[in-house]
C-alpha cells in the first residue's frame, strides 16, 4: 500500500471516527430534513387536534429545512416518541422563531392562555392522564421571560411552564434556546425522573380567538 494510499484510509477512519464520537455526545430529535410521510406530517410525527384546523408545513431557506406552525382560532400539536434517559443527555437544544404573536395572549391566566411557540417534554406515568410530569417551554406574548408557573389549563397531570421568550423583541428572528431538563425535572418534581418518552410542539389561539405563527428546527438532546 502506498504512502498516500495509507494516509487517505487514516484520513476517512479519522472522519468516521469523529463522527461516532459526535453521534454518541448527542440525540437527534429532528432537523426537518424535508421529509414527510403518507399524510404529509413529519416523519415520525403525530397530528393532535383539540380544536380548530392544523396549519403546518416543511419550509426550506436556502440549503435549511425548518417546521413552519400556524393557528387561526386553533389548537394543536404535533407528538414525537422518543427514549430518552436526561442523566445521560440532560441539555435540550433547539432554533425557533416566532412571526405572529398571538394578541392578548398571557400564560398565566387560563382564559387568555395561547402562545405560539411552545415545545414540551413528557415523562409518562400510568394513569398518563393524571399522573404523567410534563415540562413546557414556551414563547408567550407578555409573561415575564424567565417567568416558572403551573400551566393554568392542565389539570392534571401536573404541567410545569417556564417562560424563555416574551414579546416581540425577537419577532422573526432564529433564537438559539438550550435548556437543562435533568436540572429543571428535579426543581420541579424532585425525585430520580424516568425515561422522557415524548416531545410535542404545541401552538393555539383558541382562547384569544387570534392567530399566530412559529417555525421549529434542530431538536437536540445532548450530553453535558
Amino acid at each position: 500500500m502506498g504512502r498516500s494510499v495509507q494516509w487517505m484510509v487514516l484520513v476517512i477512519f479519522l472522519g468516521l471516527a469523529s463522527s461516532l464520537a459526535a453521534a454518541e455526545r448527542s440525540l437527534l430529535v429532528d432537523s426537518f430534513s424535508g421529509r414527510v410521510d403518507a399524510k404529509g406530517l413529519p416523519q415520525g410525527w403525530e397530528l393532535k387536534e383539540n380544536s380548530g384546523k392544523a396549519e403546518f408545513k416543511l419550509e426550506r431557506e436556502g440549503n435549511n429545512w425548518f417546521l413552519r406552525l400556524r393557528s387561526e382560532n386553533s389548537s394543536w400539536t404535533l407528538v414525537k416518541e422518543v427514549d430518552v434517559d436526561i442523566r445521560e443527555y440532560p441539555i435540550l437544544t433547539w432554533r425557533w422563531r416566532v412571526t405572529k404573536l398571538p394578541e392578548g395572549g398571557d400564560v398565566r391566566r387560563k382564559e387568555t392562555d395561547d402562545q405560539a411557540g411552545q415545545l414540551y417534554v413528557v415523562f409518562p406515568r400510568f394513569p398518563e392522564q393524571i399522573r404523567s410530569q410534563i415540562i413546557g417551554y414556551v414563547w408567550d406574548s407578555v409573561a415575564p421571560k424567565g417567568m416558572v408557573l403551573d400551566s393554568p389549563s392542565a389539570n392534571p397531570p401536573p404541567t410545569k411552564i417556564v417562560v424563555l421568550e416574551s414579546g416581540e423583541e425577537k419577532l422573526g428572528q432564529w433564537v438559539t434556546e438550550k435548556r437543562n431538563v435533568y436540572q429543571d425535572y428535579k426543581a420541579f418534581f424532585g425525585g430520580d425522573p424516568p425515561r422522557l418518552k415524548r416531545i410535542s410542539l404545541w401552538i393555539n389561539t383558541q382562547h384569544t380567538k387570534s392567530s399566530a405563527e412559529c417555525h421549529f428546527d434542530d431538536i437536540i438532546f445532548r450530553k453535558p
